[in-house]
């Protein structure tokens, strides 16, 4: 799971919600010095057992390039209420609600970013629900559904979840592991308070999605060919969840630009917060000048 280094707000980003045609949304929304958004906002949604909070880090840069950046946690996550139906939480129903919030964001297109299995629900948002984002970034994330060792961890959840409940996967796995990672005290408070501030049908939901996701590449491909949207593919040299070979190639088959953060891993935006949001302020703003950019 995504671990911020620190949780005290910046200055000029603050806890909100996000109100949309799909119920309210928590979110962090960072805004420049002098208030005044000068440039189209941003999105950015998390990963499976993520939160707004995973983006700290890059708010404040990115604001400072004169635009409205929200953060959010998807239904169910966190401090967004989820229903108890599995069926909520299918990357379709979760793309929705990204349609809905890019649309509460206001007139003017917004750059969507997701994270890791954000990743996956973001592109349903534009495939499956219509989304036109001004932009589309791809963050450690990948083709479809995910292999290896995180394949793993997602069915370990599936597996323990139901049989111990969510008290005790912390107890006995998530907070083992947090701990042997040193993680300081404060954020092993607010990490333990996330996980058990979870959905759990929500997180049993979103498991099963990353270990069955179908690829969609060519699909997005045909997209961002026929509405001119430009994606961005960004990830860690050192991603351990989506092979970052296989995240190559899917820039590849997108016609994609692509960015690879040094001394990164599954999570840039924690990892190394000031390289990611350079990377993304610059497609941001390359996109905001092409004479097509906020019609």
């Amino acid at each position: 799971m995504s671990t911020p280094r620190f949780l005290t707000l910046p200055p000029d980003v603050r806890r909100t919600g996000i109100a949309t045609s799909r119920g309210t949304f928590a979110a962090l929304e960072a805004l420049p010095g002098s208030g005044v958004p000068e440039r189209c906002p941003a999105l950015l949604v998390p990963g499976l057992t993520g939160s707004k909070e995973d983006f700290i880090a890059v708010l404040p840069t990115l604001a400072r390039t004169g635009r409205r950046v929200v953060a959010i946690d998807m239904r169910g996550q966190y401090e967004t209420e989820g229903p108890d139906d599995p069926a909520a939480y299918t990357c379709a129903a979760l793309g929705a609600d990204i349609a809905a919030l890019l649309e509460a964001l206001g007139p003017e297109p917004a750059h969507l970013v997701g994270h890791s299995f954000g990743g996956l629900v973001t592109r349903e948002a534009i495939l499956t629900a219509g989304a036109r984002p001004l932009t589309y970034t791809l963050m450690s994330s990948g083709p479809g559904a995910i292999s290896g060792p995180r394949a793993a961890d997602a069915g370990a959840l599936l597996a323990t979840l139901p049989r111990i409940g969510i008290d005790q996967m912390w107890t006995l796995h998530l907070e083992p592991d947090a701990v042997a990672r040193q993680v300081p005290e404060e954020i092993l408070v607010f990490l333990r308070r996330r996980m058990l501030s979870n959905s759990v049908h929500g997180l049993l939901g979103m498991a099963q999605e990353i270990l069955v996701c179908p690829d969609r590449v060519d699909e997005l491909a045909k997209t961002a060919v026929e509405t001119g949207l430009p994606v961005l593919v960004l990830y860690g040299e050192d991603d351990n969840a989506w092979d970052p070979q296989a995240q190559a190639e899917m820039a590849e088959r997108l016609g994609a630009s692509k960015v690879v953060i040094p001394s990164a891993a599954h999570s840039p935006a924690v990892e190394a917060p000031e390289t990611t949001a350079s990377a993304l302020a610059d497609f941001w703003r390359r996109a905001e000048c092409r004479p097509a950019a906020g019609r």
